[in-house]
């Protein structure tokens, strides 16, 4: 590994492993589950042959790691489908509970993985600016200020493109949402 290559590598680990541990174990049960899939992300990241062509380092990172989290979660069977509602109440179903759920029927599998194809297609489909807006504070966990100090930008223009990811978001998901509630 030449050593541009090495130092590329040895900043995105920096950049990112901390909120991407954060963002992995907030969906897994233990420290160790969360360590084993950030180490499969960290794999992917070195076999990687042109990581400097990447657009988005973060927005790849995270895709990678939802991907490691879906496989974990359809190779368990422990959670039921009706243990992972809130209540008994169908008016609580989300879809966040719903792709946390370790069920491992074919319905919910093929469910979850259109999903998140769904979802970054329609990630794919904003403007950059409010693509970013939403990665960095829906699935980085950063806040609305930290990303408006980071661009410089006002933090009622980070709320509106937010606003205008999350209605575009509902909007092409909305029938994905309606299947959720048929499952």
């Amino acid at each position: 590994m030449n050593n541009t290559r090495q130092h590329t590598i040895v900043s995105v680990v920096k950049d990112y492993g901390a909120r991407l541990f954060n963002f992995i174990r907030g969906r897994v049960n233990t420290d160790e589950d969360a360590e084993d899939i950030l180490q499969d992300v960290w794999y992917q990241v070195s076999n990687m042959v042109n990581i400097d062509e990447v657009e988005s380092i973060s927005g790849w990172l995270y895709r990678v790691a939802r991907n490691r989290l879906t496989d974990k979660y359809r190779k368990k069977k422990d959670l039921l489908l009706e243990d992972a509602l809130p209540g008994n109440n169908d008016d609580d179903l989300r879809i966040t509970d719903i792709l946390a759920t370790e069920d491992d029927s074919p319905e919910l599998k093929q469910f979850k993985s259109f999903f998140w194809e769904e979802l970054m297609s329609a990630l794919d489909e904003l403007p950059e600016n409010q693509r970013q807006v939403f990665i960095w504070n829906e699935l980085e966990d950063m806040t609305l200020q930290e990303i408006a100090d980071k661009t410089s930008e006002k933090l009622k223009t980070i709320i509106s493109r937010k606003g205008y990811a999350v209605k575009h978001l509902r909007n092409r998901l909305a029938d994905l949402y309606n299947e959720l509630n048929m499952l």
